[in-house]
């Protein structure tokens, strides 16, 4: 048992079983089956539907589907995520954000962030230059920068914390 959570909407519980799919208690006649470009063919009760998938985002269990031009944001919550909620566990809250350290010597070329500036995952943060190459370094998660130990020009050993992220 699922529950499922489309554009934020009261959460709606997902039963799959054998080939059969039941969601909020009504049982649904549908086949899916996946088409070129992160698409895919849906029929359900007699309708047919392409469904495109814009966006997932496996940590956090989310996708945008755009079926009709409209977009969909799903949020998807698997058994043990119902188990450990009911426990008054919430792992999404408890993931640890790693600060970003130096894989290896080098000279600090340019920061990109601030303390206290939001972050996004991808976003880039700083370069270091590494045995003549250049490294752009990106965020590994949403975070906000909590503070910056390094200044631009400076020399780092391996292992060093460059940014410290909360």
């Amino acid at each position: 048992m699922y529950n499922i959570k489309i554009n934020g909407q009261e959460a709606l519980t997902l039963a799959l079983d054998a080939g059969q799919i039941n969601v909020g208690g009504q049982d649904l006649q549908w086949d899916i089956q996946p088409l070129p470009n992160k698409s895919f063919s849906i029929i359900a009760n007699n309708k047919s539907y392409v469904a495109f998938l814009e966006r997932v985002d496996r940590a956090r269990k989310t996708m945008d589907l755009r079926i009709e031009n409209n977009i969909y944001s799903i949020k998807i919550q698997e058994p043990i995520d119902l188990l450990l909620e009911k426990m008054g566990l919430d792992i999404s809250k408890t993931q640890k954000v790693e600060p970003v350290k130096a894989p290896m010597p080098g000279l600090v070329l340019k920061v990109m962030v601030t303390e206290g500036q939001s972050i996004r995952k991808g976003d880039p943060v700083l370069i270091l230059e590494a045995m003549k190459m250049e490294n752009v370094f990106k965020a590994a998660s949403d975070a906000t920068v909590k503070a910056i130990k390094i200044a631009e020009g400076q020399a780092v050993e391996k292992g060093e914390i460059l940014i410290e992220l909360a």
